[in-house]
């Protein structure tokens, strides 16, 4: 049986909870699952906006004909294709033979590619109109928002903007729905790294959605992931147009990697350093613990970075450069570096740090540190003025 959950008079959230899989996309850990969101507008004419992940079609299946009964669906809204999205899609088609299928013009190719679909197919183009009786929806492409047919569409009586994996976020909607039922801090958190980790490469065409979207009277944004926002729109939409613009605060993310405890302590000093000078948001990553996910979801919020390994087999240590090739592959913007290293017989991870932020375009501070064998009293202090050198550069942007 299914409660019925209503954004508006029409307009119902049909969406499972998903607290089994493991990993997103089997790369980003779930510690709280993930929530897969559809919708139906129940019109004179009804429709469906998104579909669900395949195996959870038969719960999904029962919410559809709890609203609808016996009447059939006539429009599928397809915003994006990725399979948590669409791979219902072919079981519906069968259920609803006569269903018009819509999306843009590089939806079409993904349909018959990925589900065999060529008939009923119904290709919409910027600001389209699809009328539903008391409710319409018109169609905004957002391309690489996080793929090439990304699209969100908008209904102006309810004002709600059905956005895709745009604003989406990690986390199941434990009991609560919409975002002024729960607790909302924790899916900021989760948003940013659910933004970081997934559209975070896609700066510029985000900055083209918001500027795009920025014409519509936004009441409600439904997402494909995450709470419906209705009472922090503002505040949701600020920190993806912060994101987008690689905008950061005052804070240091401290990712380092070591293997018998000398790197280690070199940062632990580093962090004091930085604390006593008077910079109080400090994130300590050990690389082979804390997955990248979250290192990279606070390496967009904090300005300044310190990234710290051991020379290994003449390069980073591997967990190092599995995050250094993630920042270069995502063109992450405006950061502060400091960098710190150690080697027991020939050292390189200094200097393949410092090749990757300036490949970055980050900007070094302070001179590193490389530590031959453990620590000695000359370069403890180094590490300190490194602290302080960060501490008092995050200063500067306060002026």
């Amino acid at each position: 049986m299914y409660k019925e959950i209503k954004l508006s008079d029409e307009i119902f959230f049909i969406g499972v909870n998903d607290r089994r899989t493991a990993l997103f996309e089997n790369m980003w850990p779930l510690t709280r699952g993930v929530s897969y969101n559809s919708y139906l507008i129940n019109d004179e004419k009804i429709a469906i906006i998104d579909t669900i992940e395949a195996g959870f079609f038969e719960k999904w299946l029962d919410k559809v004909r709890t609203i609808i009964k016996d009447r059939p669906v006539d429009y599928l809204i397809v915003n994006h294709m990725e399979p948590d999205h669409s791979a219902a899609m072919r079981f519906l088609a069968e259920l609803y033979p006569y269903m018009k299928i819509i999306g843009n013009r590089k939806t079409m190719p993904m349909i018959e590619g990925y589900y065999g679909i060529k008939n009923n197919l119904m290709e919409v183009k910027e600001g389209d109109v699809v009328e539903l009786g008391n409710t319409s929806l018109s169609f905004h492409p957002i391309p690489m928002v996080h793929w090439p047919e990304s699209m969100v569409c908008y209904e102006q009586k309810s004002g709600t903007l059905f956005s895709t994996d745009a604003f989406g976020s990690y986390g199941t909607l434990d009991g609560a729905v919409f975002d002024d039922e729960m607790d909302f801090e924790y899916f900021r958190d989760e948003m940013r790294r659910y933004y970081s980790n997934i559209v975070g490469k896609y700066g510029n065409p985000v900055q083209k959605a918001l500027s795009k979207l920025s014409g519509l009277d936004l009441k409600m944004i439904a997402p494909a992931h995450g709470p419906v926002i209705r009472e922090n729109i503002a505040d949701v939409v600020a920190r993806h147009d912060r994101w987008s613009r690689h905008e950061t605060e005052e804070g240091v993310i401290i990712a380092y990697a070591s293997m018998y405890g000398n790197t280690e302590e070199m940062v632990e000093i580093t962090a004091r350093a930085i604390t006593e000078s008077g910079i109080k948001k400090i994130r300590m990553y050990d690389v082979s613990k804390t997955h990248i996910s979250y290192i990279i979801s606070d390496v967009f919020k904090y300005r300044g970075v310190i990234m710290a390994s051991p020379t290994y087999s003449n390069e980073l240590h591997p967990n190092m450069e599995a995050l250094v090739m993630k920042l270069q592959h995502m063109g992450f913007k405006n950061h502060l570096l400091g960098i710190l290293g150690s080697f027991t017989w020939a050292g390189a991870a200094v200097r393949k740090l410092y090749e990757a932020g300036k490949s970055l375009g980050w900007e070094i501070v302070g001179e590193p540190v490389e530590q031959k064998y453990s620590l000695d009293a000359d370069k403890y202090q180094q590490c300190i003025n490194l602290g302080k050198a960060m501490a008092e550069r995050l200063k500067d942007f306060r002026k």
